[in-house]
């Protein structure tokens, strides 16, 4: 049965966060006895809860965590599309500040903050008699986490925002200056998760599962640590979650990308949605909508699933990832993989023509598909395993996953590398990851190959051979950038924030745009041939983005034009 904790309707209590917003203004100097007002509100404990869970609903943003995310997951190197769809400015790096998820994410990152600042100032005024022990500090805890995740992504994404820990009420308090990323990090997110570590569980029982935990908290300040470059204080905290044994990999690496075993042993952070509950809604609307109920919903699967199975595919895989997908060599004595040839890794995020066992409850190829260059469609967060059609009214209830152990696994590696830490333990871990999937582990390579292993991320098709190379930091560094993150983390949101925070975007999209240029001179040849069994066409993911790039105008989204427009401190 789907658990159904922070499952529930949204939209009812989301209500709370619009009615709440004060000003200094009588309306004509009449009190509605009938009105919700901070007031008359914040005097229960259940009412406290009430609106933290509004700041949970947040997460359900579309822009945040489902169908926007993809016009981000397209900006790297793993994803292409077609001309036609809306992604392809993003592709193409033509967007603008009045761009969809340039200005959706702004704004709805935004309300979260707001709801959680309601939250956490109310909660200081609060009478601790009104809460069971421990509950006020772990209330304020959970609002203080997810306000630092919310300005995680505002300062990843934008580079800049603007500092909100008050309820805006004067034309003073709307109209303030934006801060640096790091002004962000170090003032807002650090202090926030600080507190939350300190005061979260490590775990909830099963009537509270969703809710945020020291786990997520610590998880998130090693990742804020790691991208100041705070390598050695990043690996402590990495080091206290794995260390901590709550966490393990699942048996099942699909388990992270389906309804089957949600709030897993390896969900570090995950948003909860559900496609039965307010039925008939799409999964698209959201609780900060007043005209309608939120649809507790994910339209993430009906943007990314296949065309002939009711869903549009906007985003595909690059030939690059394809092709590290195929490169993902099976290791013929891990059992995981004792029924196929491609690994189980390849089968849970992609779908080649090629493909091993049923898409959409039929066999690969059955109705189409796999032509005009698309050489593979993406099955991460879709329902290709247990539907036979995507919803018509775009709805899914697949969680989405923040973080992960896999995750936190190749970050302390990374983090270790990089404080000059020990190489073989950073293979370790990279291999726990590698393992759990049944592929040639780099020991495995480093074993049987005089102590070297492939350049997994070159290109066999365009190059021939993969150079093997001897386990230094700065080949293992690059096997994390190039490859294990890719192959493990494709999709999930952490690709583009990588890239940029590596410096390495104009390096990948210049080798890959040559890759291209190969294969269109080349097509005769490899057109329907192994590995990537490309079709028709070569697809140009690269051709403008290549020409485009230029790390002070792409490596962040520009603030919105509307905010521009209202927020007089902000120039352009």
């Amino acid at each position: 049965m789907k658990l159904k904790i922070y499952k529930r309707s949204f939209a009812s209590i989301a209500l709370s966060s619009m009615l709440l917003f004060g000003c200094g203004v009588d309306f004509l100097e009449e009190t509605n006895p009938n009105a919700i007002t901070t007031d008359t509100f914040w005097e229960t404990s259940k009412q406290f809860q009430s609106g933290l869970a509004t700041v949970y609903g947040a997460l359900q943003f579309q822009s945040i965590s489902g169908a926007g995310l993809i016009n981000e997951m397209i900006l790297g190197d793993i994803g292409g599309t077609e001309s036609w769809y809306r992604p392809t400015a993003y592709r193409n790096l033509t967007y603008n500040d009045a761009s969809d998820q340039v200005t959706d994410k702004w704004n709805e990152l935004y309300i979260g903050v707001f709801r959680a600042n309601q939250v956490i100032n109310q909660i200081q005024e609060a009478d601790p008699s009104l809460f069971a022990e421990n509950e006020k500090e772990t209330i304020e805890a959970e609002a203080k986490f997810l306000r630092a995740f919310f300005y995680f992504q505002l300062a990843h994404t934008y580079g800049k925002a603007v500092i909100r820990t008050e309820i805006p009420v004067t034309d003073e308090d709307f109209n303030l200056p934006p801060s640096t990323k790091e002004e962000i990090l170090n003032t807002v997110v650090l202090p926030d998760l600080e507190f939350a570590k300190t005061h979260l569980p490590k775990s909830w029982d099963d009537k509270n599962k969703g809710r945020v935990t020291w786990g997520a908290a610590t998880s998130l300040y090693g990742k804020t640590l790691l991208f100041q470059e705070k390598w050695s204080e990043a690996a402590t905290e990495f080091k206290s979650v794995i260390d901590s044994k709550v966490y393990a990999l699942t048996p099942k690496i699909r388990d992270n990308f389906s309804e089957e075993n949600e709030f897993n042993e390896e969900s570090i952070f995950e948003v909860a949605y559900n496609s039965e509950i307010n039925p008939g809604a799409n999964g698209s609307v959201v609780d900060d909508d007043p005209g309608r109920t939120g649809a507790e919903a994910t339209a993430i699967a009906t943007g990314l699933g296949q065309l002939n199975f009711g869903a549009y595919n906007t985003l595909l895989p690059s030939y690059y990832l394809h092709e590290l997908y195929v490169n993902d060599e099976v290791d013929p004595n891990n059992s995981i993989n004792k029924d196929n040839t491609q690994s189980v890794r390849m089968s849970a995020s992609v779908v080649p023509i090629n493909g091993e066992g049923l898409y959409y409850q039929l066999p690969i190829g059955t109705r189409g598909g796999w032509a005009f260059g698309q050489s593979a469609y993406i099955k991460k967060h879709t329902n290709w395993y247990h539907l036979p059609n995507e919803d018509g009214n775009a709805r899914s209830g697949i969680n989405f996953r923040h973080i992960r152990l896999a995750d936190v696994y190749l970050m302390y590696a990374e983090a270790l590398l990089n404080a000059g830490g020990s190489v073989d333990e950073a293979i370790e871990y990279i291999d726990l990851v590698r393992a759990r999937s049944g592929v040639v582990t780099i020991r495995q390579y480093l074993t049987e190959n005089g102590n070297t292993f492939p350049q997994l991320h070159i290109s066999k098709q365009v190059h021939g051979t993969q150079p093997m190379v001897a386990p230094t930091a700065d080949n293992i560094m690059t096997h994390i950038r190039r490859v294990e993150r890719p192959l493990e983390l494709a999709f999930e949101g952490h690709r583009w924030k990588d890239l940029v925070r590596w410096g390495i975007v104009k390096e990948v999209f210049d080798e890959l745009r040559q890759d291209e240029v190969w294969r269109e001179a080349n097509k005769a040849s490899i057109f329907d041939q192994e590995p990537l069994f490309i079709a028709e066409r070569i697809r140009p993911d690269f051709l403008l983005s290549s020409a485009n790039y230029s790390p002070t105008v792409h490596n962040y989204f520009p603030i919105p034009a509307l905010e521009l427009q209202n927020n007089n401190q902000i120039g352009n």
